[in-house]
């Protein structure tokens, strides 16, 4: 069983945390994030530059949601403070990408090229035509939208086409033999 919870959350410096009511609130330079936090199951208090989390029962819902409270709490701060990026590559003849203002362009082998609004709160950029960078302050978030773009042409077994996270690996089919 996971014991993350027991460690404290550390508050980075240009970060200010809160408590209001049943809220957990971050600001820092990339913006401001809120949390709903689950007062009935946990305790969460603010101690100096650290952010500590307890269960409140030894109930088993109370233990859950310990360590869950105070990962969510983490990506939180480290959101507001740093961001998160999800780099994304693009195999393929003819297959790129550009920004161009708040829509993201992917020539993907279609019939037709795919636009994809940006969001606000959400950065993207392309370095190159074969590669995008998805930047925001929350993970779950940066993580859906970088799904969602990935699911438009994902990778395939044989030559390995298509859209890929930076650090995945496909594994590679054999082609028919003689």
């Amino acid at each position: 069983m996971s014991r993350v919870g027991k460690y404290p959350v550390p508050v980075p410096s240009g970060v200010t945390v809160q408590i209001a009511g049943d809220e957990f609130i971050a600001k820092g330079k990339n913006g401001e994030s809120r949390m709903p936090l689950s007062l009935d199951l946990v305790d969460t208090t603010i101690e100096g530059d650290k952010v500590w989390v307890k269960p409140k029962t030894e109930a088993k819902q109370s233990r859950m949601m310990w360590g869950t409270t105070r990962a969510l709490i983490n990506n939180l701060v480290k959101g507001v403070s740093e961001g998160f990026t999800v780099n994304l590559e693009i195999n393929g003849v003819g297959y790129r990408a550009a920004v161009e203002g708040k829509v993201l362009k992917l020539a993907l082998g279609y019939s037709h090229d795919i636009n994809y609004p940006i969001p606000d709160d959400i950065a993207m950029k392309c370095d190159k035509p074969t590669a995008i960078s998805i930047t925001g302050r929350d993970k779950q978030r940066v993580g859906q939208i970088a799904a969602e773009i990935r699911s438009y042409r994902g990778p395939e077994p044989y030559k390995g086409k298509g859209i890929k996270y930076e650090t995945e690996t496909i594994l590679r089919k054999e082609g028919k033999k003689k």
